[in-house]
């Protein structure tokens, strides 16, 4: 998901007080997971002790964000460019944002104001318990989707996908936004393909992150909740177009192939 501005819609890039901040920032990360220990130990899976839960489930996501530097770093430096690199921030309940107050309810976010993904550990016992995606790469899949709105952020298709919303009916605006999310999912799969020899991924890590796409389908989310599904209210796209799209980009390990706003099958 991508959050967008605050409500006063002031452009908060990253300016000169931030970077020098940025050294200062990252010791105070790892200071902030330590520090959601005892809140998430009873959140800890059974194959984890709940002391360890907390801090094993923060290092894992780090290590899954610096392979996605890793693989966009390459991608970028390969078309003559360099890639600007995100920042992860781990959080529990609300944390202030450039793009308004993030909350666990929202789920993971990428805020283009400031630059960072934003997730809160324990959405991922809801991805497990809750929606029934456990695994690794189901929780990596979730990242390099966030990460992949940064990706459409660096290269303008966010800015052009939001002036194209200022001229669009709430339906347009809504299927405008389906093809963002299906293409970031797209996104991730590029990642996916390039960062199988580092992860040692097979077919049952495959299966557990197409599982958790299915899960996380607009119809999917809305049949559990409501018993109905409504298409022109979706914004992140069905099962079968996030499967889809995911695997486009897991198969092909092409950026070119993830253009969702070309085609008229999604």
């Amino acid at each position: 998901m991508r959050r967008d501005e605050g409500a006063d819609g002031e452009q908060r890039g990253v300016d000169a007080s931030r970077v020098a901040d940025r050294d200062l920032a990252d010791e105070r990360q790892l200071a902030r997971h330590e520090a959601l220990h005892d809140e998430l130990a009873g959140d800890a899976p059974q194959d984890v002790t709940a002391c360890d839960w907390p801090v094993a489930a923060a290092r894992l996501l780090e290590r899954e964000q610096a392979s996605t530097e890793d693989v966009w770093g390459a991608q970028f430096q390969a078309a003559g460019a360099k890639y600007r690199v995100p920042r992860l921030e781990i959080f529990s309940g609300q944390y202030p944002t450039a793009c308004g107050q993030g909350s666990t309810a929202q789920g993971p976010f990428y805020c283009p104001a400031d630059e960072k993904v934003y997730i809160d550990l324990a959405f991922y016992q809801t991805l497990k318990d809750q929606l029934g995606a456990p695994g690794e790469f189901a929780q990596a899949y979730v990242i390099a989707h966030e990460v992949g709105h940064h990706v459409q952020h660096l290269l303008g298709i966010s800015d052009k996908v939001d002036e194209q919303r200022g001229k669009s009916t709430q339906a347009q605006q809504n299927a405008l936004s389906v093809r963002l999310e299906l293409q970031a999912d797209c996104f991730a799969g590029v990642w996916g393909f390039h960062a199988k020899d580092q992860f040692h991924i097979n077919q049952d890590d495959v299966e557990s992150a197409l599982n958790a796409a299915t899960k996380i389908g607009d119809d999917a989310l809305q049949r559990a909740a409501t018993g109905t599904i409504r298409p022109e209210s979706f914004t992140h796209g069905t099962s079968a177009q996030r499967v889809r799209w995911f695997n486009t980009g897991l198969q092909s390990g092409s950026i070119q192939r993830c253009d969702t706003f070309s085609t008229r099958d999604l």
